[in-house]
């Protein structure tokens, strides 16, 4: 994986949720997540790295779980996709629903979206109360 497209992804992200100022990003110990050049993003748009140990399965425990999800859930038993644009569309597809619609247990059975709305609810309550 280049560089470049881990930078594009963070970009992409900024775009989407607005600021990112104070975000912990969590990675593995990649070379496109070790370059200068993505440090130097992270911190213009006030995102703290965060890294795994190296050689550490635990700190692996849940990339492994999301990719078995990830394969689980668009393979659906078959082995591999017909073209890597059926493989792209999935993908597409899936993360969509993955980060918006689909219910997390660690999120009490809700979506991001709605576990998101809910924490942004209780601290303008809050803020308010104050």
């Amino acid at each position: 994986m280049r560089t470049g497209l881990v930078i594009d992804a963070l970009a992409a992200a900024e775009r989407t949720r607005g600021s990112l100022a104070g975000a912990v990003l969590h990675t593995d110990h990649g070379a496109q997540y070790t370059s200068r050049a993505f440090a130097d993003t992270c911190h213009q748009a006030g995102v703290r790295q965060s890294m795994s140990a190296i050689g550490s399965s635990a700190d692996n425990a849940l990339a492994e779980s999301f990719n078995a999800t990830f394969k689980r859930e668009t393979l659906q038993g078959r082995k591999h996709w017909s073209s890597e644009h059926e493989a792209r569309l999935d993908a597409f597809r899936w993360l969509n629903r993955y980060n918006t619609r689909r219910r997390h247990s660690h999120l009490g059975q809700r979506s991001p979206i709605a576990y998101e709305t809910a924490l942004d609810t209780t601290s303008t309550t809050l803020a308010q109360a104050a």
